[in-house]
């Protein structure tokens, strides 16, 4: 097996020659079984320990090279569950179980990362035959189990100073596993491969609806917790990009609507590193669509031609989404939950407090992740949706809708659409429409051309979409890889929301 250095506690000496080593050896090409103490050592590392980027490259070419015969990766996996599950399981955990949890499910993201850009096989399966496997894997796959551990722990774990880094790096990992759909063509295909994805698409409604809750608070609370640990430097580097970046650059892969409106954030009205990664997990989870395999698809599948395949992209059938409908239930905690049908289970159900999450999303919409959250509750949410057109203040939303419009130029054409969108569905409801009217506006600071003062909201928003369309075809000349003119959803969305609000 070799021999493994001895590596002292955290809070004393650590040798950076012991950290090249163990990450020298988890990367090499001697395996280490799952009960070898070389994990308890590598888990142990500091999180202050740096390397260069050449080293880090390096580092994962060797274990992408090795893996398949050491599967190291689906080891490190391993322990993250344990210790996750040991975090959950006991009162009172020592910082130290913490800490060597982030330790792993970080040391996974980095090594994960690499692997799925480079569309690398993972080999998550293990042979041995050791009874530490067999007690806790059962039947699961490590992408099961690590899916449930970590789901578990962010939903029943609150944020405090111990557990603060480890939230975000279970975040953080969670991103990374879900990126494998930017492999995947331009729309699912049966033949898609997202196994952590899937994972988490399995478990049980119960722990999909307190996930969904916890996100959306993490989302509304914004946590943010002062700790004392050393954030993560070893791999990271200032020009290297972030997995987040490259699925926000290829995010037209990942689902059916503009989901790539998250492409050019600009990180305006930014939060808490948890509160944005729990709004991206979020968005990934519930805006993510299973091609599910028909009766018929097995005749496609033997008989495969053109015609074939275009009738399967053509006519597609996906699974339902667990996350979706977690988030399409969701009602607001402040009312009385009566059964109005008297058939369905209170369980089904989780309870938000909408007026935080309205004045959140108000307060937010700068930021285009925001503005994709507020999409998808008024579309599926038939209750938010209520809240909203019933809000006296309903200018805490469209003021900053009007406000990017109004910057449309150098908006892309996703982002124009979602905008436009979103007011579409506002303004099929005639109470709204009468109301904006009648809610008068002191002054509009963004607006440059000309002083509008004691304007009101309707007012305000028919000048911003006749100047939306006018600056976009304005526009067209400087924005030739943005097709502005030829889009039809875009007039379409732009002619319906204009119809309505005059």
């Amino acid at each position: 097996m070799g021999s493994v250095p001895s590596t002292p506690r955290n809070g004393g000496a650590f040798s950076p020659e012991t950290a090249e080593y163990l990450i020298g050896t988890f990367v090499g090409d001697e395996s280490f079984p799952l009960s070898s103490e070389f994990w308890q050592k590598l888990l142990e590392l500091p999180p202050n320990v740096q390397w260069p980027t050449h080293r880090v490259q390096q580092a994962c070419e060797l274990l992408a090279k090795n893996n398949c015969n050491t599967r190291h990766l689906a080891k490190i996996l391993f322990h993250l569950a344990c210790y996750l599950q040991e975090s959950m399981s006991t009162s009172g955990v020592p910082p130290l179980v913490y800490e060597k949890a982030a330790n792993a499910v970080y040391i996974s993201s980095v090594f994960l990362k690499h692997l799925i850009e480079n569309d690398i096989q993972l080999y998550l399966s293990l042979n041995d035959n050791e009874a530490i496997l067999k007690d806790v894997l059962g039947d699961q796959t490590i992408e099961s189990l690590v899916m449930r551990n970590v789901l578990n722990f962010i939903a029943s774990v609150e944020v405090s100073p111990n557990t603060f880094l480890l939230h975000l790096e279970l975040l953080n990992f969670m991103i990374i596993a879900m990126s494998t759909q930017l492999l995947c063509g331009p729309s699912p295909g049966p033949n898609d491969m997202n196994s952590f994805l899937d994972a988490a698409m399995a478990q049980d409604s119960s722990l999909v609806g307190s996930v969904v809750h916890k996100l959306l608070l993490n989302f509304i609370t914004r946590p943010s917790v002062p700790f004392n640990r050393t954030t993560y430097s070893i791999f990271y580097d200032g020009s290297q990009s972030s997995v987040l970046q490259r699925v926000g650059s290829a995010a037209a892969n990942i689902v059916l609507l503009p989901f790539s409106y998250l492409a050019s954030s600009s990180g305006e009205g930014s939060r808490s590193p948890i509160t944005d990664s729990s709004l991206h997990v979020l968005l990934v989870l519930i805006h993510y669509h299973k091609c599910a395999v028909s009766g018929d698809y097995s005749a496609i599948e033997n008989n495969k031609s053109s015609a074939s395949d275009s009738l399967l992209k053509e006519n597609p059938h996906f699974s339902d989404n667990p996350y979706r409908k977690a988030l399409e239930h969701a009602m607001d905690c402040e009312l009385d939950r009566v059964d109005i049908e008297g058939n369905a289970p209170s369980g089904r159900y989780i309870k938000l407090p909408f007026a935080s999450l309205f004045d959140t999303l108000g307060i937010s919409l700068a930021d285009e992740a925001a503005v994709l959250l507020l999409y998808s509750l008024l579309q599926g949410n038939s209750a938010f949706l209520e809240y909203v057109l019933v809000r006296t203040d309903v200018d805490t939303l469209l003021m900053p809708i009007l406000e990017a419009l109004y910057n449309a130029p150098r908006k892309t054409a996703n982002q124009i659409y979602m905008l436009l969108i979103i007011l579409l569905i506002l303004s099929q409801d005639s109470s709204f429409n009468a109301s904006i009217y009648k809610l008068i506006l002191t002054g509009v600071p963004w607006y440059k051309e000309r002083l509008l003062h004691q304007t009101s909201l309707g007012s305000l928003m028919v000048i911003i979409l006749i100047r939306t369309v006018h600056s976009i075809e304005g526009a067209l000349p400087q924005r030739p890889n943005i097709e502005f003119a030829s889009d039809a959803k875009l007039h379409l969305a732009w002619f319906s929301v204009l119809t309505h609000a005059l």
